[in-house]
């Protein structure tokens, strides 16, 4: 009878705390953003580049920042993506909670002594899981007959390519994309449009950072300059 009490016992505490632990886990129901950025202000190089932006970013959506060279677009997706301190400002938000944002940037990670399959294969490593198989990232981005290609004689589009199948590794609620179509042809453009597609209908949300037209249509302008707030 003891033992039998113990057991149910223990099991009682564990389902009180399980629901507990649910409930304190941060929700992405779709009436709640994402990310909410709130009077963001950063400097670099003693110079300031961004001051006093602002915005949310729900589930679907997806935000496209403009401004000219040195107004901040790179610096401020490093800061949403905890790469850089801002010197004023918060970014707050379920996604930023539980570290389910991912930032490609303009440079491209990837290793040239390893193949494209062997790239993937490391970044799906790096990961937690929850991601596409590396065989099926490299066949949305166009790569799937170029898996066994050293990374270091890929063309430059072809690094491009490779370095955007690494968001399909990972289960990230946010995508942060620094100048994506950078040396990218028509049919890289149109791959980087139906993931970026696909991913906001399972409802995720993006936040592309550019400075030559891109096919989103209905993303919400950021334009940075002073006291920049996404429509």
């Amino acid at each position: 009878m003891t033992a039998a009490f113990t057991a149910a016992a223990f099991f009682a505490l564990w389902c009180r705390a399980m629901s507990a632990a649910l409930a304190a886990t941060p929700s992405s129901a779709p009436d709640e953003p994402l990310l909410a950025v709130h009077g963001l202000a950063c400097a670099r190089g003693g110079r300031r580049v961004l001051s006093d932006v602002g915005f949310t970013l729900g589930p679907g959506e997806l935000i496209l920042i403009t401004g000219p060279n040195g107004s901040g677009k790179t610096s401020l997706l490093r800061c949403i993506a905890g790469l850089l301190a801002p010197d004023a400002g918060t970014v707050a938000g379920p996604a930023r909670a539980r570290g389910q944002t991912l930032h490609v940037g303009h440079a491209d990670p990837v290793k040239p002594h390893l193949t494209v399959l062997e790239n993937l294969r490391f970044w799906a490593a790096l990961g937690a899981g929850g991601g596409r198989p590396p065989e099926e990232a490299a066949d949305a981005m166009g790569l799937a007959a170029r898996l066994d290609v050293p990374a270091r004689i890929l063309s430059a589009g072809q690094r491009r390519r490779l370095s955007l199948a690494r968001l399909l590794l990972s289960p990230a609620l946010v995508w942060l994309l620094d100048e994506p179509a950078n040396a990218l042809d028509t049919d890289g453009v149109a791959r980087l449009a139906a993931i970026v597609a696909d991913h906001r209908a399972r409802g995720g949300a993006v936040i592309v950072a550019t400075h030559g037209p891109l096919p989103f249509p209905d993303a919400r302008p950021l334009v940075l300059g002073h006291g920049a707030v996404a429509c």
